[in-house]
């Protein structure tokens, strides 16, 4: 058969697949170049707040492309816009395609409507740490924290992301908790808030999202004005009506 065998041509490097490639690397190379970025930084700062906070602005940078690779890779360029579907992408398909494997659980906040929290036993940027006690509470997880909020900025919802180590019994680690708490803009447009119609005869409760919201307000406020309009063609034109 003609042309088989032969390896198809590309004009432009940009008309090229963009393939997944190989899914894994060395985890000794890995544990070596964060341990390098962790003491390059260390030299940097005189606390460990900073410390934490310079781990998470380079986390940030990895999770927005990370985003921008997986929503071109494997949804058509298409992101989510739904709460729940953003964090259960975060928790199994970004955790996958970084660790190997999904998040150990996603749980809803239970003092708070806005803050969610994905947990895991062994993280793996805390697994070859040993933390000085000199260092209190320093967490590695803070670089996992600004992916995770990279990921969740660039998807149009900001919120602020923090590790934290979590004690368990029967075990000589704490596991790692990343706790997410959304921004004032997000919950008043995603989490259930009051509705009430003109003549207080109605109350109804819209879980409301940023795909939907607009277009919801914006039923509620044409619809008034639509009935005024064809009152307003109804009597401008009934002289002209055919018997």
């Amino acid at each position: 058969m003609i042309g088989v065998g032969k390896i198809k041509q590309y004009s432009n490097v940009l008309e090229k697949p963009l393939s997944k490639g190989k899914q894994e690397v060395s985890l000794s190379a890995f544990a070596f170049l964060f341990s390098e970025l962790v003491q390059y930084n260390q030299t940097q700062v005189d606390n460990i707040a900073e410390l934490e906070r310079r781990l998470e602005d380079a986390g940030y940078a990895v999770g927005a492309r990370v985003l921008e690779l997986l929503c071109h890779r494997d949804k058509g360029n298409r992101r989510e816009t739904r709460l729940l579907g953003i964090l259960s992408f975060v928790h199994s398909t970004v955790w996958k395609v970084l660790f190997g494997k999904v998040a150990d659980s996603l749980e809803k906040g239970t003092e708070h409507e806005d803050e969610y929290m994905i947990s895991e036993k062994e993280l793996l940027v805390n697994r070859f740490i040993s933390i000085p006690k000199d260092m209190g509470t320093f967490n590695c997880g803070a670089f996992v924290a600004g992916i995770v909020r990279g990921v969740l900025d660039s998807a149009g919802f900001p919120a602020v992301v923090t590790a934290h180590f979590v004690p368990t019994e029967g075990q000589q680690r704490p596991r790692t908790t990343i706790l997410i708490k959304f921004a004032e803009e997000v919950r008043i447009t995603l989490f259930p808030f009051p509705f009430t119609f003109a003549n207080g005869s109605t109350k109804i409760d819209f879980a409301l999202n940023s795909a939907y919201s607009i277009p919801v307000l914006a039923m509620f406020f044409l619809i008034p004005c639509l009935e005024s309009l064809s009152c307003y063609v109804k009597f401008w034109f009934a002289p002209f009506e055919l018997d």
